[in-house]
């Protein structure tokens, strides 16, 4: 039997497999060596880089949910100096796609950001994280006005000629309209979602669990609205996506995949099983040779409508 082909690609980047490990949850790609081989992954995507290191937010900053987690992380990060200077030597040796975070309190750092990438080698793509409910600058500024995302993604676009992913936030009236916005703005890819914004009580205390009182909620809790979203934006946009939400095994990804999705990132999944991207990834390969399917390619948006029979 020939094995399926998994490469997929995603407007100017193409990935060996449609897997990823989602930024936040898989720090620099480094700290899972001792559980996997990254070889093995279509790619990962770091934790949000800012132009100078940041310490986050004060804990407690993050609390378990029945089905997922709340975080209030705020983007703690080594900036993208040191990134470049000291982890990225180290993910050169890896073939693995590296696609670099990128955070920002103003639109200019976001282009400072951008255009530091721009030129370090080992760099596959940037993911513009205008989209995190966890900091008070920044992100949901520019994640939730679509002209402010618009400009945003069009000045990034201009300081680089890497494949650039947008990744947009569930927290808004409706996520066509960002998506359009980031599409107007020169995005060759849009990943979605990006956590929901959410609150944890503990009724001893009757205070609120977060030190920042609300976080950003991810896990299986999300995935359906993630789905949706994804099912959304694929009818309105003419952009690949890489969908993101509660992803635990092959058949959570392939609801992504069905409804429109080119790929996938894995999160919260990893806090639990440090490999679970690949597990996501051998389930799939799984499927399609189960189903006798060449390509992943042929189920991108092969969901249909309607009742089912």
């Amino acid at each position: 039997m020939v094995k399926p082909d998994l490469a997929v690609t995603l407007g100017p980047l193409a990935l060996r497999n449609p897997v990823l490990a989602a930024s936040g949850t898989f720090g620099y790609g480094l700290e899972f060596l001792p559980f996997l081989d990254l070889n093995e992954l279509g790619g990962f995507v770091t934790k949000g880089l800012s132009p100078r290191p940041r310490l986050g937010n004060p804990p407690p900053r993050i609390v378990e949910t029945p089905a997922g987690m709340l975080n209030t992380i705020g983007l703690q990060n080594v900036g993208v100096d040191t990134f470049i200077a000291d982890k990225l030597p180290e993910l050169r040796r890896f073939r693995t796609s590296v696609v670099a975070n990128v955070f920002g309190e103003t639109e200019a750092e976001f282009l400072e950001v951008c255009a530091k990438l721009d030129g370090a080698l080992g760099v596959a793509a940037i993911e513009l994280n205008v989209s995190c409910p966890n900091v008070e600058k920044g992100g949901m500024i520019f994640g939730n006005d679509p002209t402010a995302l618009c400009r945003v993604t069009r000045a990034c676009r201009d300081a680089t000629s890497l494949p650039l992913i947008v990744k947009l936030s569930p927290n808004v009236t409706d996520i066509r309209e960002t998506a359009r916005a980031a599409a107007d703005g020169g995005a060759d890819v849009l990943s979605l979602v990006n956590t929901f914004v959410g609150m944890a009580i503990d009724v001893e205390r009757r205070r609120p669990v977060l030190a920042k009182i609300s976080g950003g909620l991810s896990g299986p809790a999300i995935r359906p609205l993630a789905v949706w979203m994804t099912w959304q934006v694929h009818r309105a946009v003419p952009l690949p996506l890489i969908g993101i939400g509660g992803i635990v095994d092959a058949r959570d990804a392939l609801e992504f995949v069905l409804a429109g999705a080119s790929a996938v990132q894995v999160g919260t999944a990893s806090f639990i099983h440090p490999d679970a991207p690949l597990r996501v990834l051998r389930g799939i390969e799984e499927y399609l040779e189960r189903h006798g399917i060449a390509t992943l390619r042929e189920l991108v948006g092969a969901a249909e409508s309607g009742i089912p029979a």
